[in-house]
């Protein structure tokens, strides 16, 4: 199962993001030819940047695209009853970001079976 994991993190949190990505790296180095098994992590500074890039027509895209499974752009934009253009310059965006892919057929495939979304908010005294 392919999984993706998005997460925000701010400056504090930073040593800890770089640490965790060095262990990611480790973890699917060692594992060498087995294929890795690690997730897909995006991680964003603030809410602000996760949203600029993932808004709720960008969200309701990749849930209509998981359920459809691959698609061309065109009956994509028909099964969310969107226009075409906005459709495909969302889904560039989105494979900008790594979340979407293009098959060999040209379709576009969300790649992962399963999106984790990790926030965390925590108060000045914490």
């Amino acid at each position: 199962m392919r999984r993706a994991v998005i997460q925000i993190r701010s400056d504090a949190d930073e040593i800890a993001a770089i640490g965790a990505m060095g262990q990611r790296f480790a973890d699917v180095w060692n594992q060498g030819a087995k294929g890795p098994d690690a997730p897909f992590v995006l991680i964003f500074t603030s809410a602000s940047q996760l949203f600029s890039v993932i808004s709720p027509k960008r969200w309701e895209l990749i849930e209509g695209l998981q359920g459809l499974g691959p698609s061309t752009i065109r009956g994509l934009a028909r099964a969310l009853g969107r226009d075409v253009k906005r459709v495909h310059e969302d889904v560039s965006t989105l494979m900008d970001w790594g979340l979407i892919e293009r098959d060999e057929t040209g379709r576009v495939a969300v790649p992962f079976d399963e999106i984790e979304a990790d926030f965390i908010l925590k108060g000045a005294a914490a």
